[in-house]
């Protein structure tokens, strides 16, 4: 789908891609650093860095001991869609189609 996407090992700085293509090969970011820190996935909007006020989910990649050796994140489009008021606008639309049929 091309979302701008990150990755990082623990060792290394990593990766920024958008729309299929690498922007950047000495990549980290303030959420991909936490994440490499806590092992937990992060559903964060940035205050800095690239994407910076965009939403973002960070998920640790974990050895088979269980060990955090790396992060991927993707700017989360989503997030960004308000949710119940599509849902409360389906619900409308569905009723005119209804009620058009009826006729």
């Amino acid at each position: 789908m091309g979302l701008p996407t990150t990755i990082r090992s623990l060792k290394r700085r990593g990766l920024r891609l958008e729309k299929g293509k690498v922007l950047d090969r000495d990549y980290t970011g303030p959420v991909l650093e936490e994440v490499l820190k806590t092992s937990k996935i992060a559903h964060e909007v940035p205050a800095e860095g690239m994407y910076r006020g965009k939403h973002v989910v960070v998920a640790p990649i974990c050895s088979k001991d269980g060990k955090v050796v790396a992060a991927v994140g993707i700017v989360d489009l989503l997030a960004t869609i308000d949710l119940p008021s599509v849902f409360q606008e389906y619900t409308s639309v569905l009723e005119e189609v209804e009620e058009d049929a009826k006729k």
